[in-house]
């Protein structure tokens, strides 16, 4: 097998591997082969000569006694030779000596040659699919795009990413978007997976929070280079979402450099999310304080933050003038939903006899008193 390194190389430049990668699944080749067509009990060890450029396969044998019953156990005696037989190959060897015989492969035909080269593909192909699977292992929670080459009967989309085929589940695309072949589509890498029917297999998202945060990272240079930290991030996909903003820099208004002026950069993030209305807070680590903030646009009059038996933050129990309670809850609840996703609290709301006044935002007393109610939302 001359100039077999020169092959290794060549491979490794055609699919972008390491050539010790390379040489090292070739060895490994080399021993499947031997051990199919000479005997698969025997020890192999596959040997590189760089001078030669070749690879040789050399079988080891540890040298015992005439009488060691280890040669009568069939399950064991192919690793073991007795000194009488060793010394005809070398005349030297002494006891527990590693006595190791070569075997040209070229002498077993075609058989061996096929099975080579059978073993050879087999190799480099799990070398390159164990290569994908790190590099988009990486990837988790990362954007990726891509075309979509198929859409199938039950919607799922399939896009081409670079050098692989990645999935887009039904489940995972917002509502009310639809992909035709041909489309550039950006997405996260939700979930890797690889088996030996399917191969490599990619799972992309665009509801994950995440790809939320990637796209904002993509079009607001202040989140992209670290100056603007993206807390936390709370979605409805398609609806509405909550982003918890905390600048690192005194000089920059986080709020301010992810709206953009005049909207452009959060409304290009909304217009990707099929119009997707993105509140963005400023975060803070007083929970009170957090609290009343995601709960805009309802104006609050009191946070009470409720801890478990564990000295866990629990429950916020929020107290509103009754004229804001439509807005602390919104169109079907989504406002209050979001609160408790991005604070990871549940919220109970309870109206007191006061109302706000819209253009001020004071709180006064109302001239008609009502009684207070509560109601807890998860």
């Amino acid at each position: 097998m001359e100039k077999i390194l020169d092959i290794a190389d060549a491979i490794a430049h055609e699919k972008g591997l390491q050539p010790e990668q390379v040489i090292e699944s070739l060895k490994t080749a080399f021993i499947q082969t031997a051990k199919r067509v000479i005997n698969n009990k025997f020890a192999f060890e596959a040997q590189v000569d760089k001078k030669a450029k070749s690879i040789k396969v050399v079988q080891t044998i540890t040298v015992v006694e005439d009488d060691d019953e280890r040669l009568l156990d069939e399950e064991v005696a192919p690793a073991y030779i007795s000194i009488t037989d060793a010394r005809e190959y070398d005349d030297q060897v002494e006891l527990d000596d590693q006595l190791q015989i070569e075997h040209n492969l070229e002498d077993y035909g075609r058989t061996a040659a096929a099975s080579l080269h059978r073993e050879i593909e087999y190799h480099i192909q799990r070398l390159v699919e164990d290569e994908l699977f790190n590099k988009y292992k990486s990837k988790i929670g990362t954007l990726v795009s891509g075309r979509v080459t198929r859409v199938d009967s039950q919607n799922n989309t399939y896009v081409e990413v670079d050098e692989i085929r990645a999935l887009l589940p039904m489940k995972s695309r917002i509502k009310g978007e639809f992909f035709n072949v041909g489309d550039h589509i950006k997405a996260v890498v939700r979930r890797v997976g690889m088996d030996k029917e399917n191969g490599i297999q990619i799972e992309l998202s665009r509801t994950s929070p995440k790809f939320l945060e990637e796209l904002l990272a993509l079009e607001v240079p202040e989140i992209g280079d670290g100056t603007v930290i993206v807390e936390r991030c709370a979605r409805i996909p398609g609806e509405r979402a909550k982003v918890a903003l905390i600048s690192t820099h005194p000089q920059v208004d986080a709020v301010g450099a992810t709206v953009g002026v005049k909207g452009v950069r959060i409304n290009a993030v909304s217009q990707e999310l099929i119009g997707e209305n993105i509140d963005c807070i400023e975060y803070t680590s007083i929970p009170e304080l957090f609290v009343s903030r995601t709960m805009s646009p309802a104006i609050i009059s009191h946070v009470e933050i409720v801890k478990n038996e564990r000295g866990e933050n629990e429950k916020a129990i929020i107290t509103l003038p009754s004229d804001q309670k439509s807005k602390a809850i919104g169109k079907s609840g989504i406002n209050i939903r979001l609160a408790s996703m991005l604070t990871g609290l549940n919220i109970e709301l309870v109206e007191n006899d006061t109302q706000t006044n819209e253009e001020t935002g004071e709180v006064t007393e109302a001239k008609d008193g009502v009684d207070a109610l509560h109601a807890l939302f998860n």
